[in-house]
């Protein structure tokens, strides 16, 4: 076990920090691999379009587990944004004291279920 564990105590810093690797990871490859199959899709002519929207269930209304899939990749978008934001201004030197940090953690996380509630709402609002 590495000793800088047995001396930090958890924070919600340290969860935004964990969060913005792993919605980077999840970014560059769920989002990746939607975006490549979007753009084959869109070049492959109306038979590959077809069976994209199919997929995520534009024809027939939401798919439950795709749509729980797709507001999960925009919650990490928004959380890995949010987050990369964060770590600007701590790049610039602002933010490093603790009560600030921790503030700036939590409207990090409280900010991306916002955003994420805010977009699907306008986006399914669209659809009705």
């Amino acid at each position: 076990m590495s000793p800088h564990l047995t001396i930090w105590r958890w924070g919600p810093h340290m969860l935004v920090s964990i969060l913005h690797r792993s919605t980077g990871i999840a970014l560059s490859v769920g989002g990746l691999f939607l975006l490549t199959w979007f753009l084959l899709a869109l070049s492959g002519g109306a038979q590959g379009w077809e069976t994209f929207a199919g997929f995520l269930g534009w024809k027939l209304g939401p798919v439950p587990l795709i749509l729980v899939g797709l507001v999960a990749l925009s919650w990490a978008f928004f959380q890995h944004t949010l987050s990369g934001i964060r770590h600007l201004v701590m790049d610039i030197g602002a933010g490093f004291e603790l009560r600030t940090n921790k503030t700036m953690a939590y409207l990090t996380m409280i900010g991306s279920v916002l955003l994420t509630a805010l977009f699907w709402a306008v986006l399914l609002g669209k659809g009705a």
